[in-house]
């Protein structure tokens, strides 16, 4: 059976999606098989609950929030339960991502047209409540002509399975018994009474959703029930499955980027590239690109921009061969040159360049909320759309709406289909903010009115635009939509206050002029986001933390599917404590701790998540008030005192092997402490680097001065010989290794909550290494996590200069080595052909990101692969503990095991990390070599 969950916590992490608006249900049900959704329907009918059904909560008007019962289907109603290739089409189930499904189908040369910027979190149940369309609906439309057919629940239970009928099926249809009958009969009498208005009144242009898809019933088709639901938000239906249609993937595509100085020229020549019969034509601005140069990992792909554009066009074409493509570009590149628009163009057939571009355009949406601040680019004019040829008279008079209520807006979007999302800037935690909403939506409605455009044209109606549907198509169309309503769903109970009867636009808002935080006193530094609370309120509900199939973020919830255990779950549990939804006490208490528990620390989010949100550091914090509200726990006090521990054990090394080892005290480990017996403890290496160091015979010459390796806990005492590594390879470069009296990092502490001791720590570090920095030595890592524990948390913790002094000086071992290489470092290798399969640390991606080690390696001649591995799983001590070492496997299953166990026997495993080096071994029985070792062995002795 499903999971049924009516607490308030759980109810409040359900309360927002990725619009305004907040809603808190009545519960939340997460149902497991499709007889669970049938038991839903029939308790809430009984009991006049209103239903709502939620994919991955990715809405921009509100839909997806509503007093009413919330059933959730992306937890495990997302299979792909059929595929037909011959007839091009899939049936899948409501919870199945779009991303996901593209997965599936793409060894048969398939995929589902539609792409929204949403695509690796969106489920198809969520596209066809909206009627989606995305980037290529140039080429495929919108949702709706891709469903043919839709097995469905109406609100008394009923299942009924809309698709294409005849007269003669319609006609039969009409004469069923019960619900089925009625809205067949009703559905033919509201085609024939407002025939005339549905001509007059609907938007001529095909890329329109506003209100119900009244239009297909005048269609020059036979008559699909089922593109009628498309579109309708939940508001008539619940879907079980349906039965959509594929395409055939191109072969081939490339992009030609087009950079302009000017947005309106942008405009201007998009009718000429349309006319070159692109796939995709799609608009950023200067607004977004700016914030994307501030976001680590949409910086990289940036890199391509060149100069500083108030706006780009990514233009892509397909086809079968290179050479069709080719002679696309070059037919756009030579009526660019002869019309002179655009200062710069960047080609690219590259297929892993195409994909990175692709991705920083959809994470428009996310950069944009993750302004800092209280004024954000909010959605609720965002969707408008007119013909393509009138975008460039349009746009200015849409401009001169915001400049009158003195803002501004952000634009993005598809010029292909004349649908720009112009976001205004407003706070709406102000009087005036709101006041600013009500005024621009209503002029915006009657300037799409003037151009016979939509207010909707992918996204849909929600809260935000449901209000405005009126003003677009007149009072007997909105009969018309009520009629259709009150036929399906007689009592209002499918998502009730959407599309028809909804509440004024500034209702239900997730702020608003009477919200409040409170700020609790914190030990590490918020004060780049504006404190404590405003850390929190950067998670602006987009969602990207659910995507399952590529990058770090979101662990736990790769593996879990549950919401609570989502970046964005976390985020909306924080903000309900210190918006006062929840009493201030439940920062400190159980069910709190519960949804930040499976958080590891990875910090995937730093970096994956468009806006930035920090759930890392904002646990770190919370475990600290959590702790010394709750006392801590001895498990916590071992783990974070594990450098004291080891230089304790490395006294007796074999002593403490043997009986770490032994049976018997891996249980008493496991029922005092909490640490799994299943999970091998690291061993103590027979001597320590530091004894080693001292002993070693010192090189009488350093041509490249002095470096200072920071030796970590794990180097130190359990893997000396990726210390000596590094040392025998800086010093075979020509430096001088220095070692300081550090202490530990101070990560195992923090990542325990213990933050006081850790900045003791800290200053320690920082006092010992700044002389150094103050003289422009370098301070070089082995141990990611540790090295940039000086570069972010060290500072958080101190907030001095000579802290972030030492941070601008750290380096990891391969980022120093391509640095030096730059400034004239010269070493002779022998590593040519050999392969190297690559698994990043989680916090070298999230803040440095592998380049670095993939140019050492390559450097010194090896091949290597990385492997989009995501998080190993460990999490330095994560792993090791009872209740979470289940988890941590299966997030080591996912991805990284699979990769490993498939290189050949030759390739060498190369991982940074030492919990990552664990997990491989304890996952796949192979080891795997730090970078240094790797390095110093590819060395022409």
């Amino acid at each position: 059976a499903g999971d049924v969950r009516f607490d308030r916590h759980s109810r409040l992490l359900y309360s927002t999606d990725a619009s305004m608006y907040q809603a808190e249900p009545i519960g939340v049900v997460i149902p497991r098989t499709v007889e669970d959704v049938h038991a839903v329907v029939e308790v809430a009918k009984q009991n006049s609950v209103a239903l709502l059904s939620r994919g991955g909560g990715t809405s921009l008007t509100g839909q997806t929030v509503n007093r009413a019962l919330v059933v959730d289907y992306s937890a495990h109603l997302n299979a792909l339960l059929e595929v037909n290739e011959a007839e091009l089409w899939a049936r899948v189930q409501p919870g199945l991502v779009q991303d996901e499904l593209n997965a599936l189908v793409r060894p048969r040369g398939l995929l589902f047209g539609p792409d929204t910027s949403t695509s690796n979190r969106a489920t198809l149940g969520g596209m066809m409540g909206n009627n989606s369309g995305g980037s290529h609906s140039i080429a495929y439309g919108l949702t709706v002509e891709h469903v043919i057919e839709m097995t469905a629940l109406l609100a008394d239970g009923t299942k009924v399975i809309f698709g294409e009928v005849t007269l003669e099926q319609f006609a039969a249809k009409c004469g069923v018994p019960g619900i089925e009958g009625q809205i067949y009969r009703e559905v033919a009498a509201i085609r024939d009474a407002y025939e005339g208005e549905i001509r007059a009144r609907y938007p001529k242009h095909w890329r329109r959703v506003a209100g119900y898809n009244l239009n297909e019933l005048l269609a020059d088709r036979p008559l699909n029930m089922a593109r009628l639901l498309v579109g309708s938000e939940g508001t008539l239906v619940s879907i079980l499955e349906a039965k959509v249609r594929l395409v055939r993937r191109p072969k081939r595509t490339a992009l030609d980027v087009i950079h302009y100085r000017d947005m309106q020229e942008a405009l201007e020549s998009s009718q000429a590239i349309l006319e070159t019969g692109p796939y995709a034509v799609e608009l950023t601005d200067k607004m977004i690109l700016d914030l994307a140069r501030g976001n680590i990992e949409q910086a990289q792909r940036a890199a391509f921009i060149q100069g500083d554009p108030a706006a780009i066009l990514i233009v892509e074409y397909a086809g079968e061969t290179e050479a069709e493509v080719r002679s696309k570009v070059e037919a756009l590149e030579a009526r660019r040159q002869r019309e002179r628009f655009g200062y710069a163009a960047h080609v690219t057939h590259d297929v892993a360049e195409q994909q990175s571009i692709w991705k920083l355009r959809k994470s428009g949406l996310g950069l944009l909320l993750g302004m800092k601040g209280d004024q954000k680019p909010i959605a609720f004019v965002e969707d408008t759309c007119v013909e393509p040829r009138h975008l460039a008279e349009f746009v200015p008079r849409f401009r001169e709406i915001l400049a009158k209520h003195d803002t501004v807006g952000a634009y993005y979007g598809h010029c292909s289909v004349g649908c720009l999302h112009i976001r205004p800037v407003i706070d709406l935690k102000s009087r005036r903010g709101l006041d600013q909403v009500r005024a621009i939506a209503g002029e915006i409605t009657d300037l799409v009115l003037e151009f016979n455009g939509t207010i909707s044209s992918e996204h849909g109606d929600g809260r935000a635009r449901s209000p405005f549907l009126e003003r677009l198509y007149g009072p007997r169309l909105m009969e018309a939509f009520r009629r259709l309503k009150r036929a399906f769903d007689p009592e209002n109970r499918m998502n009730p206050d959407n599309i028809v009867a909804s509440p004024a636009i500034t209702e239900h808002l997730r702020y608003g002029e009477a919200y409040t935080t409170w700020q609790p006193p914190t030990l590490l530094d918020f004060s780049g986001q504006g404190g404590f609370a405003a850390a929190v309120e950067m998670c602006n509900g987009v969602g990207v933390c659910r995507k399952t199939l590529e990058g770090t973020m979101c662990p736990s919830y790769m593996v879990t599917r549950d919401e609570e255990h989502s970046t964005r779950g976390r985020a909306n549990a924080l903000r309900a404590v210190l918006s006062g939804r929840v009493p201030a006490t439940e920062l400190t208490g159980k069910r709190l701790y519960e949804t930040m528990d499976l958080c590891l620390e990875c910090k995937g989010c730093k970096a994956e998540c468009p806006s930035n949100v920090d759930m890392a550091k904002l646990k770190y914090e919370f475990l600290y008030h959590y702790y010394q509200a709750n006392g801590l726990p001895l498990r916590n006090r071992l783990f974070g005192s594990i450098a004291r521990l080891n230089r304790l054990g490395a006294l007796a090394p074999r002593l403490f092997n043997a009986l770490s080892a032994r049976a018997p005290s891996r249980w008493l480990l496991e029922k005092v402490a909490g640490i799994d017996r299943r999970r091998p403890l690291p061993a103590l290496a027979g001597e320590t680097f530091t004894a080693w160091f001292a002993r070693r015979p010192v090189p009488a010459h350093a041509p490249r001065g002095d470096v200072v390796l920071f030796h970590d806990t794990f180097a130190t005492y359990n893997v000396p010989e990726i210390a000596r590594a590094a040392v025998e390879l800086l010093e075979a470069g020509g430096y001088r290794v220095q070692l300081v009296d550090r202490k530990c990092c101070g990560r195992p502490m923090i990542s325990k909550g213990l933050l006081d001791e850790a900045r003791t720590h800290a200053a320690w570090n920082v006092e010992r290494l700044a002389p150094w920095a103050e003289r422009g030595t370098a301070i070089v890592g082995l141990e990611p996590s540790c090295l940039l524990t000086l570069r972010d948390e060290s500072v958080d913790l101190l907030r001095t200069d000579a802290a972030r002094l030492v941070a601008r000086q750290s380096f990891l071992l391969e980022e120093f080595l391509v640095r030096e290489r730059a400034a004239g470092l010269e070493l002779a290798w022998t590593g040519a052909g050999k392969r190297a399969l690559l698994h990043g640390h989680c916090h070298q991606k999230a803040m440095v990101g592998t380049a670095p080690t993939v140019a050492a390696l390559a450097w010194a001649g090896w091949e290597v692969t990385e492997v989009d591995s995501g998080c190993c799983g460990m999490a330095g001590s994560f792993g090791f503990e009872r209740e979470h070492y289940d988890l941590s496997v299966a997030v080591g299953e996912r991805r990284l095991a699979p990769a490993v166990k498939a290189a050949a026997a030759d390739t060498v495993i190369v991982a940074p990390g030492m919990s990552c080096r664990q997990q491989i071994e304890h996952l796949t029985g192979r080891r795997a070599q730090h970078p240094a070792e790797v390095l110093r062995d590819s060395l022409a002795r």
